[in-house]
C-alpha cells in the first residue's frame, strides 16, 4: 500500500501547481497530477481535511494514472470545475473535481445551500488506464488520523468531531489511516467519487452513486456557467482574464455573507523559510475600496452591495467609544481572531510558523477610515438609503477620521514594529473625509460638512509638506522619510492629486524605478518592517504602477508593467500573492484576491485611458 507521502515530495511541488475549488462558501486546492493537498469544510477558515500543502503527513487525496502520463489541465469554461487530461501509453483518462453548488443554484444564488460535497469523475476517453487512488484524510489540520470503516458504497472515517464519508464503486484497501484502490477504465467507462464531511452527532452523510456524482457536476458546470453569462459585460482589454478574474472573486466569497476571504489558504509564507505567514482566510476592511472597483467592473451591483452590507454590519460599533475601527473581520462577522501556531505542522517547505488565527486585528491601522467611506461612496446610488445604524457609523468612522488622523499607526502594510506616520495613512483619512462630504447629505450630516472640510484640507496641506521629499522626488513612505513605497502609487487612483501633477509622475517613477527588480515586479517598500527575511515583489503593487502609469498617459509603460504581472498567472489563470525573487515561483498566501482585483481595476483603467486619448486624438 502506498504511504502518506507517496508521489512527488511536497518540498518540490509549487505553490503554482495548484488549482483552486470552490463552492462559495469553502476551497480545495488541487494539483497538476490530480491529489487534494488542501481542503476546508464547511468555511473557508475551517480546520482543513487535508493539509499536505502544509505538511506532508497532513493528509491528501490522490487519483493518479498508474503509469506516467503527459498532463494538461483547464477549468471546463467559464466555471470552477476543474478538467485534468492524463495521456499514457495506453490511453487517455479524463479528471473532473469540482466542489458542489446547491442543486439547481444559478447566477447570484451561487452557494446559497452549497453542500460541501467535493465531487471527483474518472473517464477514459481512449484506449486503457490503469488508476492509482490513496485517500488519506486527517482531519483538524492532521492532528486527526481517523479510523475507517468500509460500508455499502464506500468508507466512512470517524475521528475528533468529523465524521467524512467517501462514496465509492470502487473496494479500498485501509490500514493506518490510509486507503488506497486500484482499477482500469477502458474506453467509454467512468466512475464517480464524492466526499462529504459531517459531525459525528448528526446522521453520517449518506453514499452516492457515480450516476449521482455525474448529476451534480453536470449541475454545478450549469450553475457556474448561468453566473458568467450574467457577468460578461465588461469590453475592454484583457476580457478573458478579468472576466476569469470576477469568476474567482466570486469563488473566494462567502456567500451566505458576501464577505470575500483575502486568499484560500493559511502560512504560506512570503519569504521560503521565514517568519511571514500569515493566515488570509478572512476579510479585511483596508481591501474594500479595491475590491468594489473591481466589482463593478467583474460581477455587478448585487456583488457589491452583498459585499458592503456585510462590512457595514460588521464594522458596527460605537467607533467614538472604542480604541479602533477593527481593521479585519471573520467571513461570519466574527471578531476575535487571536492568532496561534500549529507545532505539529512544518509549513510549506519547511516555512515555520503555520499560524490559524491573525493578530493583526489587534493593529491600529487609520486608512481604515477611508476604505470604509470610501466603499460607502462606490455603493450608495445603488443600495439606495442607508439605513439609520449605517447612517450614524459612517458619520462615526468620519468623525474619528477627523479627530485621529495626526496619529501613528502600523499602516496598510501591517507593519510589526513602532508605529509611525505613514503617509497612506494619512491620505485615506484625507479620501474618508473627502468621501463623507460628498456623502453628507444622504447621512444627515450636513452640519459637519464645514469641519471636515477645514480638516480634510488640514490633511491635504500636511501630505503636501511631509509627505513630500524633494530630495527623493517623490512622496514618501512615512511623514519626513526618504524611503519609497507603492502604496503612494494610490495617490492619483484616489484623486488627491490629478494625475498630470509634476509630483504624481516623479513618485509613479520613482516606484517604477526604484522598486522594482529586474523583470519589472514591483516590491511594497524596501525598508526595515521589524521582520526577518526578504519578501518578493507584490503582484498587486506591480498591477497599481500600471494603473498609476495609465492615469498618468503613459499607456505603453502601463501596458508592460501589466502584462508583466498578469503573465504570473499559473496555467489555470490563477495569480499568488508575491513572487519569488530568486525563482519566480508565487509564493504568499493563494489564489490571493487582491491580485485579481489589482488585474480588474488595472486592464479598467488602461481601458479607459485608451478611450480617452483616442477620443483626444479624434478631437
Amino acid at each position: 500500500m502506498p504511504g502518506r507521502g507517496a508521489g512527488r515530495p511536497l518540498s518540490a511541488r509549487p505553490i503554482g501547481d495548484y488549482a483552486m475549488l470552490s463552492d462559495c462558501r469553502s476551497a480545495a486546492l488541487v494539483t497538476s497530477d490530480g491529489s487534494v493537498d488542501w481542503l476546508c469544510l464547511p468555511r473557508f477558515d475551517s480546520p482543513a481535511l487535508f493539509a499536505r500543502l502544509l505538511d506532508e503527513e497532513a493528509g491528501f487525496w490522490a487519483i493518479r494514472p498508474a503509469c506516467p502520463a503527459e498532463v494538461t489541465r483547464r477549468y471546463v469554461e467559464d466555471t470552477l470545475v476543474l478538467e485534468t487530461t492524463f495521456r499514457t501509453r495506453d490511453g487517455t483518462l479524463v479528471l473532473l473535481d469540482a466542489l458542489a453548488l446547491g442543486r439547481g443554484e444559478r447566477g447570484h444564488a451561487l452557494g446559497t445551500s452549497s453542500p460541501g460535497l467535493l465531487l471527483r469523475r474518472l473517464a477514459c476517453t481512449e484506449g486503457r488506464v490503469s488508476v492509482e487512488i490513496v485517500y488519506a484524510p486527517r482531519p483538524e489540520f492532521g492532528l486527526v488520523r481517523p479510523l475507517m470503516q468500509p460500508v455499502r458504497g464506500g468508507l466512512i472515517a470517524r475521528g475528533g468531531a468529523d465524521v467524512l464519508t467517501l462514496s465509492s464503486p470502487v473496494e479500498f484497501r485501509t490500514g493506518g489511516s490510509v486507503a488506497d484502490a486500484a482499477l482500469t477504465l477502458r474506453a467509454g467507462q467512468n466512475v464517480g467519487l464524492a466526499l462529504q464531511a459531517g459531525r459525528v452527532w448528526a446522521p453520517d452523510p449518506p453514499c452516492r452513486t457515480s450516476w449521482a456524482v455525474a448529476r451534480r457536476i453536470r449541475d454545478t458546470v450549469a450553475g457556474w456557467r448561468s453566473w458568467s453569462r450574467g457577468h460578461a459585460d465588461y469590453e475592454g482589454p484583457w476580457r478573458r482574464q478579468v472576466n476569469h478574474s470576477g469568476r474567482v472573486l466570486r469563488a473566494m466569497t462567502y456567500a451566505p455573507t458576501g464577505a470575500m476571504v483575502a486568499a484560500a489558504t493559511t502560512s504560506l509564507p512570503e519569504s521560503i523559510g521565514g517568519e511571514r505567514n500569515w493566515d488570509y482566510r478572512y476579510t479585511w476592511v483596508r481591501d474594500a475600496s479595491f475590491t468594489l472597483h473591481a466589482l463593478n467592473t467583474a460581477t455587478c451591483e448585487e456583488e457589491e452591495t452583498a459585499y458592503f452590507t456585510f462590512l457595514s454590519r460588521a464594522c458596527a460599533t460605537q467607533v467614538d467609544t472604542d480604541p479602533d475601527l477593527q481593521i479585519m473581520y471573520g467571513i461570519g462577522g466574527e471578531r476575535d481572531l487571536s492568532e496561534r501556531r500549529l507545532p505539529h505542522l512544518r509549513g510549506w517547505r519547511d516555512s515555520a510558523p503555520v499560524r490559524v488565527g491573525n493578530d493583526a486585528w489587534r493593529q491600529r491601522q487609520l486608512d481604515v477610515y477611508g476604505e470604509l467611506l470610501d466603499a460607502a461612496h462606490q455603493t450608495y446610488r445603488d443600495i439606495g438609503p442607508f439605513d439609520p445604524l449605517t447612517r450614524s457609523l459612517l458619520i462615526g468612522v468620519a468623525e474619528t477620521a477627523a479627530r485621529r488622523w495626526q496619529e501613528p499607526d502600523q499602516s496598510l502594510w501591517e507593519v510589526r514594529g513602532p508605529s509611525r506616520h505613514f503617509t497612506h495613512s494619512k491620505l485615506m483619512c484625507w479620501v474618508g473625509l473627502d468621501r463623507a462630504i460628498t456623502l453628507a447629505p444622504v447621512l444627515g450630516a450636513a452640519s459637519r460638512v464645514a469641519d471636515w472640510t477645514r480638516v480634510r484640507d488640514e490633511i491635504h496641506a500636511a501630505i503636501l509638506t511631509h509627505g513630500w521629499n524633494e530630495q527623493a522626488g517623490a512622496f514618501t513612505q512615512t511623514f519626513g522619510g526618504t524611503q519609497v513605497d507603492a502604496a503612494t502609487l494610490m495617490m492619483p487612483l484616489v484623486g488627491f492629486l490629478p494625475p498630470d501633477d509634476p509630483r504624481i509622475r516623479s513618485t509613479v517613477q520613482a516606484v517604477a524605478t526604484r522598486l522594482t527588480d529586474a523583470s519589472g515586479l514591483v516590491y511594497r517598500y524596501r525598508s526595515a518592517d521589524g521582520l526577518a527575511g526578504q519578501e518578493g515583489p507584490f503582484l498587486l503593487c506591480t498591477f497599481w504602477l500600471a494603473h498609476a502609469l495609465a492615469l498618468t498617459g503613459q499607456d505603453a509603460e502601463a501596458r508592460r508593467a501589466f502584462e508583466t504581472a498578469a503573465s504570473c498567472a499559473n496555467d489555470v489563470g490563477l495569480l499568488s500573492e508575491e513572487v519569488d525573487p530568486t525563482t519566480g515561483e508565487a509564493i504568499g498566501n493563494y489564489p490571493q484576491a487582491l491580485s485579481h482585483i489589482g488585474l480588474i481595476n488595472a486592464a479598467r483603467a488602461i481601458g479607459d485611458a485608451r478611450r480617452r486619448n483616442g477620443h483626444a486624438q479624434r478631437a
